[in-house]
């Protein structure tokens, strides 16, 4: 079959990489006008990794790997008043988002046709396929469509309606940009706190930059997702205030490039296939921070191709079946996700504090032993079956 793919970043590339395999043509079509650089760290743990194994691409995410050191929580003063050990926010692995964005596409590239700067209008379903339409490009035919562009899914809203029927914002917000690293901080993450405002810093190996990330409450925040500038001044109007090194670093933000601004909102969808399209990812049950988005995008990838395979293509049983595959783990994801924002921007002087006291307590072996336990057995709710073999 030729299948459509929209969206470049991670579930994307992943659909190609294993649909591919399986002797399938791909098209995958992103709206910006080249790979997305930079980003958050994204980590790996439990099942996560036997995906990469079998993609091939384990040693090369390896590779590339942050090395991150552990969570420091600091007081005002820059004081250490708590710290968690790197597996709590790392996993087992950790590598950039660009990063891994870069290893999925030269791992696809010479099998898949990339179309950059480009996006689909609108989609017509028959009996024999999808007639598509683009932005730019010439109108064409394909087999099936598969979404895996994202919380904001363009072929979510083409299929299933406006993302307002199937969002739950949590009342927080992200602002995430690299900066020069003027505190020499090469693989230790800091975090700064004040009630409902979190920094986190980490470095970024071997490049002499930092990530900074700020979240913070932002409960019906109203803002222009694609006006960068007024984004950075609603960050800016937030934390202007704060000590520590925040002056600095909005400074930074202040000539950023790279500026990532969203809210820290859920995606729930009753099915996330319909005919002979599929959204795979956070099209189809973005999580938020903490979620195993990642890791469960690129293990759905595995699986929607897997069952097209094992199904000889019929896309009504492999669509179904996947959807069966996906939906606990990605239930679970969701679940986990909930309370990231008030875990990481406590609202109070008093809940910094005890969240604070709660850092502690899980930096003691047997605690930490157990969640690390609770964030794997997440992970593992989606277990690889094998499926006919595809070509290498």
């Amino acid at each position: 079959m030729h299948i459509l793919i929209s969206g470049a970043s991670i579930a994307g590339p992943s659909l190609a990489l294993w649909l591919g395999r399986h002797g399938h043509r791909t098209t995958v079509v992103e709206r910006a006008p080249a790979l997305r650089e930079g980003g958050q760290a994204v980590d790996f743990r439990g099942n996560q990794l036997e995906v990469l194994r079998r993609a091939g691409l384990a040693d090369e995410v390896w590779r590339h790997r942050t090395g991150m050191g552990p969570l420091v929580a600091l007081d005002e003063t820059g004081r250490q008043v708590a710290a968690l050990p790197p597996e709590f926010m790392s996993g087992e692995v950790e590598i950039l988002r660009g990063d891994l964005s870069r290893v999925l596409y030269e791992a696809t590239k010479d099998r898949t046709e990339y179309v950059f700067g480009d996006w689909i209008t609108s989609l017509r379903e028959d009996a024999d396929g999808v007639d598509v339409t683009f932005a730019h490009g010439a109108p064409r035919r394909f087999d099936l469509v598969l979404g895996a562009d994202g919380l904001h899914s363009g072929v979510r809203a083409l299929t299933f309606g406006p993302e307002s029927r199937f969002r739950t914002d949590t009342g927080y917000s992200f602002a995430g940009f690299s900066a020069p690293d003027h505190l020499g901080l090469d693989r230790k993450v800091l975090m700064y706190n004040a009630p409902g405002r979190a920094v986190l810093v980490s470095g970024i190996r071997g490049t002499g930059r930092i990530g900074v990330g700020f979240c913070f409450q932002a409960d019906g925040l109203a803002y222009d997702r694609h006006d960068a500038e007024q984004q950075k001044k609603i960050v800016h109007d937030l934390y202007r205030d704060l000590g520590w090194e925040v002056p600095k670093l909005l400074e930074a933000l202040r000539d950023a490039e790279d500026l990532y601004f969203d809210s820290t909102c859920q995606i729930r969808l009753e099915r996330y296939t319909r005919g002979r399209v599929a959204l795979v990812g956070d099209a189809a049950w973005g999580a938020g921070p903490g979620g195993s988005g990642t890791g469960l995008a690129m293990m759905a990838a595995y699986v929607l191709a897997g069952e097209l395979a094992a199904a000889g293509g019929d896309h009504r049983v492999a669509f179904a079946r996947y959807a069966r595959e996906v939906r606990p783990a990605a239930e679970a994801g969701l679940k986990q996700a909930r309370n990231a924002g008030p875990f990481l921007a406590p609202e109070t002087a008093a809940k910094i504090r005890g969240r604070n006291r709660t850092y502690r307590m899980l930096s003691r072996r047997p605690m930490l032993a157990l969640f690390l336990w609770l964030t794997v057995r997440a992970a593992n709710k989606l277990k690889l079956k094998d499926y006919p073999a595809g070509r290498p």
